[in-house]
């Protein structure tokens, strides 16, 4: 179903349970084979040429996650180019990361390493919103292990996962290595308890989240979830209230807001509120008229739905127009209170909450109001105030891997506690899933304007000039030596 259009594009049958036994049956034989007889070089060529029919075919695979869920054409050729950029990554690198480690013994004889090893068969769960994107940072470091993937893609995605599965096979890839079935839910349950599985990859809602983990765990499976978030943008003292506003638009409306990291909830001190919500509401109501849709009618609905309960609760909401189908408009709600079952929902889609808070104590409590944060962003003045941006990143109790900007995907966690699905299952773990592509994009990030801590906090601040950002990357780089 096209969601600009609300026209049918084309029916797709769910796999019969014989044709979800033999991807399963041919992802196993893949992994006894294949994994075990190939080297390292050979999957590393494989994901190069992956990578290369990603770039050649940009313009086919945008187009059709264009028709799928509504993506500008523009953001879906990013997202296209950069799941290219991670496959070749992975290419380049994997035998960097699969190389024995050798571990100096306290005491005694003999000799001891850590090695990655493949394990077999891993399940990849995958959401729509961002449907290449989100299969490579799965497939890629497992691929490039040895373990073979079936991709079981959200069912509005059908084309998208198909034209993948065509491109792994047009790449090389033996039948088997990575395999797309359009299953049902009850079937996918029974793939999660199949023996021939070793692990679980799903970024998803909790609920599903909640659902994946159970069935896994019942199995003794391996599980890697990453759900929900409803992430704070702190505002406190920037210097260039104007870019820290067009800051926080990016951060919250990317993806027509339907990104779980994004910054959905606008905590402004306040004495800044006033100035920034004037500019803020002005800039977001000026994206009504290049407004894409949501993925589907019913998540504009839903949207729809909370937004009223909002207001129900006292909330003001402010749009330049209704609903029309899968168009939602850009909004802001203010006037939420913190109290309210609203300030605990996520709102996954061109919505922003604006806060005022009195202080920063105030906006830390505030920010751990909700379970699900991702990420979280601070704009401050003067980056002389290292010290307190070191004592309240401890106080985000919902992030368990530190404050982090919203664009630092190499890190951020959720309540679950799961690191993302990027580090391979039975795989490279911990900051070793990155590697260096992780220094690629914390260095980018440091071009864009984030500070980085000696403890590997990120903050970003608008104020800050090129050679503040250059002196702190020399303690980025000692940061990363360590790891």
């Amino acid at each position: 179903m096209d969601p600009a259009s609300g026209k049918l594009v084309k029916e797709y049958p769910t796999a019969t349970d014989e044709a979800v036994d033999g991807a399963l049956d041919a992802a196993a034989k893949a992994y006894a084979q294949w994994s075990r007889q190939t080297t390292v070089d050979r999957r590393a060529q494989l994901l190069n040429t992956v990578a290369t029919l990603h770039c050649e075919r940009s313009g086919h695979l945008a187009e059709i996650i264009h028709r799928e869920m509504g993506k500008p054409v523009d953001e879906a050729i990013a997202e296209v180019e950069f799941s290219a950029s991670i496959y070749r990554y992975y290419a380049e690198n994997a035998e960097t990361f699969l190389t024995d480690e050798p571990i100096e013994l306290l005491e005694g004889e003999g000799t001891a390493f850590i090695r990655r090893q493949p394990v077999g068969v891993l399940l990849g769960i995958m959401p729509w919103n961002y449907p290449y994107y989100q299969v490579a940072r799965f497939a890629a470091p497992n691929l490039a292990l040895g373990n073979t993937i079936v991709l079981k893609h959200a069912s509005q995605c059908p084309e998208s996962s198909a034209a993948l599965q065509q491109l792994f096979t047009d790449a090389g890839y033996p039948q088997g290595c990575y395999v797309n079935v359009h299953a049902t839910g009850g079937q996918i349950a029974r793939v999660i308890a199949d023996p021939r599985v070793r692990g679980v990859s799903f970024p998803g809602s909790e609920k599903a989240g909640a659902e994946v983990a159970e069935k896994a765990g019942r199995s003794l499976k391996k599980v890697v979830l990453e759900l929900g978030g409803s992430d704070p943008f702190i505002v406190l003292s920037p210097h260039d209230l104007d870019a820290t506003v067009q800051a926080a638009v990016d951060a919250r409306f990317e993806n027509a807001g339907q990104a779980c990291n994004a910054g959905k909830r606008i905590i402004v001190a306040e004495d800044l509120y006033d100035a920034f919500l004037d500019k803020f509401t002005e800039k977001v109501l000026a994206l009504t008229d290049g407004l894409a849709p949501l993925s589907s009618v019913a998540a504009a609905e839903y949207i729809e739905e909370q937004v009223e309960r909002a207001v129900d609760d006292g909330a003001t909401f402010v749009s330049a127009r209704q609903r029309e189908g899968a168009y939602f408009p850009p909004g802001v709600l203010t006037g939420v209170s913190p109290t309210s079952p609203s300030a605990a929902e996520e709102l996954f889609g061109p919505v922003a909450t604006v806060y005022r808070v009195g202080s920063e104590d105030e906006a830390v409590e505030l920010a751990n109001g909700t379970p699900a944060v991702e990420a979280t962003m601070r704009v401050l003045a003067d980056p002389e105030v290292y010290e307190q941006l070191e004592r309240t990143s401890s106080e985000f109790e919902s992030l368990v891997g530190g404050a982090l900007g919203s664009s630092a995907d190499f890190g951020r966690f959720n309540r679950v506690g799961s690191l993302l699905q990027y580090v391979p299952v039975g795989g490279a773990t911990g900051l070793h899933g990155t590697g260096g592509l992780w220094t690629e994009i914390l260095e980018g990030m440091l071009r864009q304007g984030f500070l980085f801590m000696p403890s590997g906090k990120v903050f970003l601040s608008t104020a800050h000039t090129t050679a503040d950002i250059e002196a702190t990357a020399e303690a980025l780089h000692q940061l990363l030596a360590k790891l």
